[in-house]
């Protein structure tokens, strides 16, 4: 069985700066494949949740034996040895996760070597370009590799996924890297007829779903090919070891005689639940709503947990405890648990018939929390506890009430089912079906 891990996506990228556009310019029509693999790519990795973006890049300053870091508080680079000196990007880094990776290679005597006051070798700009463009924000940690051995780099992508691990948070991991620079006769690196190899056994190993045997090509083939990808890759593949494999080609071409492979490693988003992310995805279908009068519709890709459908409440509480709208349904309604959460939130803004409709005005004033419902089972009264479980009563005309767990103010089974009672219009005294069911619960911080 897969491991589940804090290493929620990882990928290979390309890093030609004529993708950039301000680089590029006219000459980007050659690369349309791979900038618009990126725009997929990033899609993917941003809907992963990663809260940090791990880089490696063969083009960052490199020691015989030591791996190497740009250290913090931010990154910096930009493209003035590209004629584009006004085309730059920052990003914070991810310092904790940083000496947690440095710690764990030493306790397995590898090195790395942190760069201070030094802008991002294209390398690594050239993703986090794409990145930054199309719509990811968090943190990064930039890292280079050294002239040690594969196995090496194979052991420091293990210390690279331990550190991940233990910081909890988030993380994708993406290797930066060209394949084959000797494709064509015009090709930067020159020309060799046998080149083309290298990147069908890289591509070929994507398509098989068997990263693994990218580990096994030949030296000779790596050296005879010129490439620049390769110890990024197995970097990659030894953070993702244990991790089930998603393997995807996004984008392959070689117009310059150059390999530019974007492909996907592994991609699991369900692995981890981002908590705040259901809350995040009410208060944004709230807001717009208010707004701009129109229903936000969730990202096609979503995780597995907010991709199948379940019931929901969406509760609207003011910054003082008060509450301001609450609307959910029994039983879900919507195709995906996502929809349900925007089509609820937006009822418990504008319909919940105990208040008015909220206000623009209002919005900055509001937190927001999602109970999903778990299953419900039959109950009987005895098994009711106020605190862990929900209750719906039903009564023989087919009147339902409910009322979710840990409510304020409700001590007792016999407050909850007179409450669920009341809000179904179920005269007192009127014998009821009863439900119990446990909530997941998610609040803003």
């Amino acid at each position: 069985m897969a491991d589940q891990s804090a290493l929620v996506f990882s990928g290979i990228v390309p890093h030609p700066p004529i993708m950039v556009p301000e680089v590029g310019q006219e000459s980007v029509a050659d690369v349309r494949s791979s900038i618009d693999a990126m725009t997929e790519f990033t899609r993917r990795l941003v809907d992963s949740n990663a809260e940090t973006v791990i880089l490696i890049s063969p083009h960052a300053p490199l020691e015989l034996e030591s791996f190497v870091a740009y250290d913090g508080p931010e990154v910096q680079g930009d493209f003035a040895n590209f004629r584009a000196p006004n085309t730059q990007l920052t990003a914070p880094v991810d310092q904790e996760l940083l000496d947690a990776i440095a710690r764990h290679a030493s306790s397995n005597n590898y090195v790395i070597e942190k760069i201070t006051n030094s802008k991002l070798d294209h390398g690594t700009a050239v993703p986090l370009y794409f990145l930054l463009k199309n719509g990811w924000r968090g943190k990064v940690v930039a890292l280079g590799y050294s002239f040690l051995s594969i196995d090496d780099h194979l052991a420091f992508g293990t210390c690279i996924r331990k550190a991940v691990d233990d910081t909890g948070r988030s993380v994708a991991f993406v290797a930066s890297g060209d394949l084959s620079h000797r494709l064509r006769p015009d090709a930067p690196a020159g020309y060799n007829p046998g080149a083309y190899l290298f990147d069908k056994q890289v591509v070929h190993a994507m398509e098989e779903n068997n990263p693994q045997s990218i580990v096994q090509i030949d030296p000779n083939l790596r050296k005879l090919a010129g490439e620049c990808g390769y110890r990024s890759m197995v970097v990659a593949i030894g953070a993702t070891r244990g991790i089930e494999s998603h393997c995807e080609v996004l984008s392959y071409e070689a117009p310059f005689g150059v390999g530019y492979l974007v492909a996907q490693l592994t991609d699991d988003p369900g692995a981890k639940i981002d908590g705040q992310a259901l809350p995040r995805l009410a208060r944004e279908a709230v807001e717009t709503f208010t707004r701009q009068h129109t229903e936000i519709k969730p990202k096609a890709r979503l995780s597995e947990f907010l991709g199948l459908p379940a019931p929901c409440f969406v509760s609207l509480k003011t910054l003082d405890g008060e509450l301001r709208g609450c609307i959910g349904t029994i039983e879900a309604m919507q195709p995906t648990l996502a929809e349900e959460i925007v089509a609820n939130a937006i009822n418990a803004a504008t319909r919940d018939p105990r208040f008015s409709e909220v206000t623009e005005d209002e919005l900055a004033n509001l937190k927001y929390s999602v109970d999903v419902l778990l299953p419900a089972e039959p109950a009987q009264f005895e098994d009711l506890d106020p605190q862990m479980f929900g209750v719906i009563v039903e009564d023989s005309e087919g009147r339902r009430g409910l009322l979710l767990p840990d409510i304020p103010g409700v001590d007792d089974a016999q407050q909850q089912v007179e409450i669920a009672s009341r809000k179904a219009g179920i005269p007192p005294g009127k014998p009821v079906q009863l439900s119990r069911f446990k909530v997941e619960r998610f609040r803003e911080k």
